[in-house]
């Protein structure tokens, strides 16, 4: 089988604010329908979500970009796409089958059985998973012991935050690495796709699943050579050391800020409690505000002028941790301006941890000062628009049911530079 054709694009970002051109959305399938009150926790959703009301909110999600011509990719068309290939399949089919709970039996089954799917019929077997149910061979001794709905592949209801499992950062992709077991194989079939889909072959990558964890929700770019990193739940400091590394290596950035966050299910990301807005704002949940730090990392002396990928080789590649300080001061410095203006989410604080709850810091910016955000955070949207940022409404009753908003369920691929 051969892929089809595809001319790739100049693809990359240097920020969260300069006009979106591309971006990748999965819209929601079987493998939302795969969640039970018995299992939505261990997949990492709070609840149960009404699946085709759902499809309706992203729809016009999708809408609402293409109105702003923003191009929409849909990550399993590409993955059918890139399934056209043997070498793609191989690799995906492994990784599906590499869990230790399969046994030799059911995994020789499911190999034979996955192989002869067509690429579209594979791409529904690895998002929506395959029950013990519904095989109908490799009977033995797993089929006997597992609960007839216990599933033999998982499903990949997060699938639908897109953000997380990859990060441009210029003309670079970073495939990230999912902390959650629920979520590894996301980060697989993402890299999968950059690797051997037309669209993006040749494309430089950085970092990958196999590395320390860093979640595409930690990582905020914050302007041009400035990148934030959360610190928390999902994200380790070992994972923002490696990225760090190697965007200095590959100078795509000067400072990456490590922001530790608290290490709770309401900020499991950094982007659930601020998003850049506009060259200048973000908006932020006021109770983090003032406790919220950052170490500034930079490349130590560079010796001598020698270049950071020069040293790198050599393994002379040192970084230099600056002592904490407040994040808006220590943004600010990085990004070389007198303020980063923060807008607050909500106007007290009930309201202000409901609607961050709800994903009110959670926005997708389409260009400065314009953002697609919830439109159940009244309090914060209308504190948006105060600040002069046109806000984008949508709806997300169900949408929101992963702890996820715009910014979550949305990977830019192309994004103007911004000016110098």
């Amino acid at each position: 089988m051969t892929a089809p054709e595809s001319t790739p694009g100049p693809h990359g970002a240097d920020s969260e604010v300069g006009r979106l051109r591309t971006v990748v959305l999965h819209r929601p399938g079987p493998e939302l329908k795969r969640l039970t009150p018995r299992n939505n926790d261990k997949l990492l959703f709070d609840g149960i979500p009404w699946v085709a009301r759902a499809q309706e909110e992203h729809d016009a999600f999708a809408e609402a970009l293409r109105a702003r011509e923003v191009e929409v990719l849909y990550l399993t068309e590409l993955l059918t796409e890139t399934l056209e290939l043997e070498s793609a399949r191989h690799h995906a089919i492994t990784a599906a089958l590499s869990g230790l709970h399969l046994g030799d039996t059911m995994r020789a089954y499911l190999a034979r059985f996955l192989r002869e799917a067509s690429p579209a019929e594979l791409t529904e077997y690895l998002t929506a998973g395959i029950r013990n149910d519904e095989v109908r061979g490799g009977f033995g001794l797993v089929t006997s012991l597992l609960a007839s709905d216990d599933f033999l592949v998982d499903p990949l209801p997060n699938l639908l935050f897109t953000r997380d499992s990859s990060v441009w950062v210029r003309d670079r992709v970073a495939v990230t690495s999912l902390s959650m077991p629920a979520r590894k194989r996301e980060t697989q079939l993402t890299e999968l796709i950059y690797t051997e889909h037309p669209r993006f072959r040749g494309t430089g990558r950085i970092h990958g699943w196999h590395s320390e964890y860093v979640e595409g929700g930690d990582v905020l770019l914050l302007a041009p050579g400035v990148i934030a990193v959360g610190v928390g739940e999902r994200t380790t400091p070992a994972g923002v050391e490696r990225l760090a590394r190697q965007v200095f290596q590959a100078d795509l950035a000067h400072t990456v800020l490590a922001v530790p966050i608290a290490q709770e299910r309401a900020t499991m990301h950094l982007d659930t409690v601020c998003t850049m807005v506009d060259v200048d704002k973000i908006v932020m949940y006021p109770n983090v505000a003032d406790s919220l730090r950052a170490h500034a990392v930079t490349l130590a002396d560079p010796a001598g002028g020698v270049p950071a990928s020069e040293r790198a080789e050599a393994g002379e590649l040192t970084l230099h941790v600056a002592e904490a300080e407040p994040f808006l001061v220590a943004a600010a410095k990085a990004m070389g301006i007198d303020t980063l203006h923060q807008i607050d989410t909500g106007l007290d604080p009930v309201t202000a941890e409901r609607e961050q709850w709800d994903d009110g810091n959670n926005t997708l910016a389409l260009a400065p000062r314009v953002a697609v955000a919830y439109e159940r955070n009244v309090e914060t949207n209308d504190r948006l628009e105060a600040a002069g940022i046109e806000v984008v409404r949508i709806a997300g009753s169900e949408l929101g049911s992963g702890r996820g908003g715009p910014r979550c369920m949305s990977c830019p691929v192309t994004r103007d530079p911004l000016p110098a």
